[in-house]
């Protein structure tokens, strides 16, 4: 009798924990203060009944990609690509000037059709590895920002990227990584030129900027692409400051910084990295406006996928 007791209270425990799994839209995300904030938000702006409802046509956020929704160290991936492909540049160091970037980046996606150039990131995304981990790039997204991605979506609201990388290079990836479809992908773009090759017309990629998509940048792109203000916006960068100034001027709105503070699962940088640089006056700022910032190291019970 008192071993089928236990083994009923041994299947009501699992049964209870499965089902407790089961409704936790974030799983990956630590029990607190920041999970909670994050689920109240949801559940408010979709609750007709709640006074901080939001209409459907107006539920847009955006998500910074670098360091937000998947590793951005020792050097972005974007650069890494460039790197691979282009046969003659110096060795990456941390010395790099914005310049020495462009022009690396340049040769890697000029002097080629729109066509070719996704080809091309295709087959690099398909065999290349991150230094440190071994994966796929793909690989090294963020779990916890995927769940939050999903849960959102669920209760309708429209997910776009804004992200300082280029447009077409995330286009490439954007639906399968993050079920975020093309059209909903706002990135730095260079110029196009029209032409035909072999009678047959082509988008030919030229190596001059069109339009940047970093700092002031994403706000006037947001409004560009989108025409509304977003009432949520993910970053993790000073890259990311007007985006989420931007988003804050509503009644009813959601801004999340993400802290890069945890080197043993990923890696620990802050204010004197010049890549995903997270500034004191950022900070400041964030913590005046009441925005959150994410501890990597606290937050999260899990980094990446399994």
């Amino acid at each position: 009798m008192h071993r089928i007791v236990r083994i009923l209270t041994c299947l009501l425990l699992v049964s209870m924990s499965f089902c407790s799994a089961a409704g936790d839209p974030l799983p990956s995300w630590n029990e607190g203060c920041v999970k909670k904030r994050l689920i109240a938000f949801v559940e408010e702006s979709s609750d007709p009944k709640s006074q901080r409802f939001i209409p459907i046509e107006s539920r847009i956020a955006t998500f910074d990609q670098d360091g937000t929704l998947w590793v951005e160290k020792p050097f972005y991936a974007q650069l890494a690509f460039s790197l691979d492909t282009v046969a003659d540049h110096p060795e990456w160091n941390e010395n790099w000037t914005l310049q020495d970037i462009e022009k690396v980046i340049n040769a890697a996606h000029s002097g080629m059709s729109v066509t070719e150039f996704q080809q091309k990131v295709q087959n690099w995304l398909a065999t290349a590895k991150h230094p440190r981990f071994k994966r796929p790039y793909t690989e090294l997204v963020y779990q916890p920002m995927l769940e939050l991605i999903d849960y959102l979506r669920k209760n309708d609201y429209k997910i776009y990227i804004t992200s300082g990388g280029g447009q077409e290079f995330i286009r490439v990836y954007s639906e399968k990584v993050y079920g975020i479809p093309i059209d909903r992908v706002i990135g730095t773009a260079g110029k196009l030129q029209y032409t035909k090759v072999n009678s047959k017309p082509e988008l030919m990629k030229l190596p001059e900027l069109l339009f940047l998509d970093d700092k002031s940048g994403k706000p006037e792109a947001i409004q560009l692409f989108i025409g509304k203000r977003p009432v949520a916006a993910f970053g993790n960068s000073d890259g990311d400051r007007e985006m989420l100034e931007w988003s804050q001027t509503l009644n009813n709105s959601l801004q999340l910084l993400i802290h890069h503070d945890d080197a043993e699962r990923e890696y620990a940088y802050d204010t004197d990295s010049k890549i995903g640089r997270f500034s004191t006056a950022l900070k400041e700022e964030a913590l005046k406006n009441n925005w959150l910032i994410i501890s990597m190291k606290k937050d999260w019970n899990r980094i990446f996928p399994k």
